[in-house]
């Protein structure tokens, strides 16, 4: 549990974290390990104030499905979504380095970036959309549909995904806690995170499990996916 009041503690100008593939959504723990200077003074800046910063993907194009040439720049474009974390522990080497627990709060939408400050970015956010993304009245998440789902998609990506282990968590931190464990592009986990619903974004997570336990097989006997 965090002590921040989410309804007037979030801050409209956001310090972000960006990185590709790694998202933060409402309800999960992040464990950061903070070590370039930019986002070590990101880091002190927010220990010092609300203790709030916003993890958030950077956009890189691709092309048959490989980063494009130059996509990999010093300030990448961002994705528009991204979650305000909260760090509940923290602890600082000697060498300046943190070791980071974020605990996701809310999500945002990037009205517009800032100009950077000692070295990071910053951005104008808004959460007014999101507030009530985590709403659960009449909502359940299906598991029988999702435990098929998750079964076939195991299968045919070749690990075992243990069903039973999974009854002993809620609806919401399921659905979340998926979203961030399961080995998803980055796009596709983006879509996750911009669902404007824990619905929807169960939704999203099916079609996605559906499309990654859609597989043939090789002559070898090895599945494969059909689509990308």
């Amino acid at each position: 549990m965090t002590n921040l009041d989410t309804s007037k503690d979030l801050p409209e100008i956001l310090a972000v974290f960006p990185l590709t593939g790694t998202l933060l959504f409402p309800g999960t723990v992040l464990p950061l390990h903070i070590f370039e200077l930019r986002y070590r003074n990101m880091v002190e800046d927010a220990l010092g104030a609300g203790k709030v910063f916003g993890m958030i993907q950077p956009v890189v194009p691709r092309q048959d499905g490989c980063p494009m040439p130059g996509a990999e720049k010093e300030s990448p474009d961002l994705y528009r979504v991204g979650c305000a974390g909260y760090i509940e522990k923290w602890e600082e080497s000697p060498d300046g380095r943190y070791m980071v627990q974020l605990r996701g709060i809310n999500c945002f939408r990037t009205e517009e970036e800032l100009s950077l400050h000692r070295g990071y970015r910053r951005v104008k956010a808004n959460y007014g959309v999101f507030t009530n993304s985590q709403d659960q009245e009449g909502w359940r998440c299906d598991r029988a549909a999702l435990n098929g789902a998750l079964a076939e998609y195991g299968k045919a990506q070749g690990f075992q995904i243990e069903i039973s282990q999974l009854e002993k968590i809620g609806d919401c931190d399921l659905i979340n806690g998926l979203a961030v464990a399961l080995p998803l592009h980055p796009a596709e986990k983006q879509a996750l995170l911009e669902a404007l619903s824990l619905g929807e974004r169960e939704t999203i997570l099916l079609d996605l499990l559906k499309l990654g336990g859609a597989s043939d097989v090789s002559p070898s006997g090895t599945p494969s996916r059909t689509l990308n």
